[in-house]
């Protein structure tokens, strides 16, 4: 099939466009072979790069993520301050801390609403009452304390429970108060 002005070339293919033999899978396989002959032919090796750049190969330095879960791959708040607690030894702590925080649960409403956690240092926790009654209430109580503490914190995290009463008014005045001043009872006299 050739055009008007005798012109009879054939495209690279080899066959013109719309013979019925050139067309389907075969065609497509010869025209890929030629074009691989063609670029032998220019010297070109087939999977390189033009102007002589060589393709780089990915390193397997660990910077590169595999397949499984990694350190590098997105974690959860509750997995990462896991690690953080467990890295910088704060297990015991962030365990009485829970304990202070649900308060009311562990010792029960009644005994909650009269007394409160101040303070926990080395496994003494000092608790406060709002009456000198619950103050003796809670000390008598203080042995089932111990071991539903130990429930929730573990065994000998909380060893000792010490209760006090409230406080009464303070008759100090001011920041700085001078030695040997007058006490509770010689403001009148």
């Amino acid at each position: 099939m050739g055009d008007t002005n005798g012109d009879t070339t054939t495209p690279p293919g080899g066959d013109a466009p719309g013979d019925e033999e050139g067309s389907g899978p075969d065609a497509v396989r010869s025209a890929l072979n030629r074009a691989r002959a063609a670029a032998r032919e220019r010297g070109a090796v087939p999977g390189a790069l033009a102007a002589g750049k060589r393709r780089r190969r990915p390193r397997d330095d660990g910077s590169r993520s595999g397949a499984g879960p990694d350190a590098r791959d997105p974690q959860t708040v509750g997995a990462a301050l896991d690690r953080l607690v467990a890295e910088r030894g704060w297990g015991e702590a962030v365990a009485v801390g829970g304990v202070i925080g649900r308060w009311e649960a562990v010792v029960g409403a009644e005994i909650a609403a009269h007394c409160r956690p101040e303070t926990f240092d080395d496994g003494v926790l000092t608790v406060r009452a709002d009456s000198t009654a619950w103050a003796t209430q809670v000390r008598l109580l203080t042995a089932g304390l111990l071991r539903r503490l130990a429930e929730e914190v573990g065994e000998g995290t909380v060893t000792k429970v010490v209760v006090r009463g409230p406080a009464g008014p303070s008759w100090r005045r001011g920041p700085r108060v001078a030695p040997g001043s007058q006490g509770p009872r010689d403001t009148y006299g």
